[in-house]
């Protein structure tokens, strides 16, 4: 059976004010002026230890560590929260799923994280499994959490599409022979998407289904 992998903040769910706020919370604790909320837009999408390295200007793992670790603080009790289900989503996996492909979430945020997000907008039943990293930092890049689902689960690369808003989930589907539909109702641009190498765009949810090139 054909196979549909989904990343979670900014392809399933709008994450921006618990994310943001999150990484503000943990900059500020680390005694530094932290960036508006627009200017944390690019960090949706990023495995945490990219973005704080950036934010911080270091490459200290001790330092990043320390960040993502306040960032957890709060990102484990309120953070996760501040979210919103996208428009047309349950929809749009219902119909999919009629179609006969399983779906799994592809995520680089650790994986218990991601399942009390699923959990909380009752998408549970949507998916054959939840799948992200693990909080010491193992899986978060999205082509070695890719792989890892493809060998988990059994599935044939070339029976899998993988559904993202950012470059990580194009670069993680094209090093896996993984077929890669890019969305614009998240935080990506379609110029990201379509310079690492989408091979195809949906401006919406409900236009999925008719971009997947598999036979259920």
């Amino acid at each position: 059976m054909a196979a549909i992998l989904f990343d979670l903040d900014g392809t399933l769910t709008d994450p921006k004010i618990g994310i943001t706020t999150c990484i503000q919370y943990a900059i500020s604790q680390l005694g530094n002026q932290p960036p508006t909320t627009d200017e944390l837009l690019w960090c949706i999408g990023p495995p945490l230890s990219v973005s704080f390295a950036k934010l911080l200007e270091t490459e200290d793992r001790v330092l990043i560590n320390h960040a993502i670790s306040l960032y957890r603080d709060r990102f484990s009790t309120v953070g996760l929260f501040e979210n919103e289900l996208y428009p047309e989503i349950p929809e749009a996996i219902a119909s999919i799923r009629a179609e006969g492909y399983q779906t799994y979430v592809a995520t680089s945020k650790p994986h218990v994280y991601a399942k009390r997000i699923v959990e909380h907008f009752e998408l549970s039943a949507l998916f054959d499994g939840i799948y992200g990293s693990e909080l010491d930092g193992t899986r978060s890049i999205k082509g070695e959490l890719i792989r890892h689902i493809l060998l988990t689960e059994n599935l044939d690369a070339k029976a899998t599409v993988m559904i993202g808003d950012r470059s990580h989930d194009v670069i993680g589907a094209k090093q896996n022979q993984v077929f890669a539909i890019g969305i614009t109702y998240g935080y990506g641009s379609i110029e990201e998407l379509n310079n690492h190498g989408a091979d195809a765009i949906a401006h919406s949810p409900q236009e999925i289904l008719p971009l997947i090139p598999l036979k259920s």
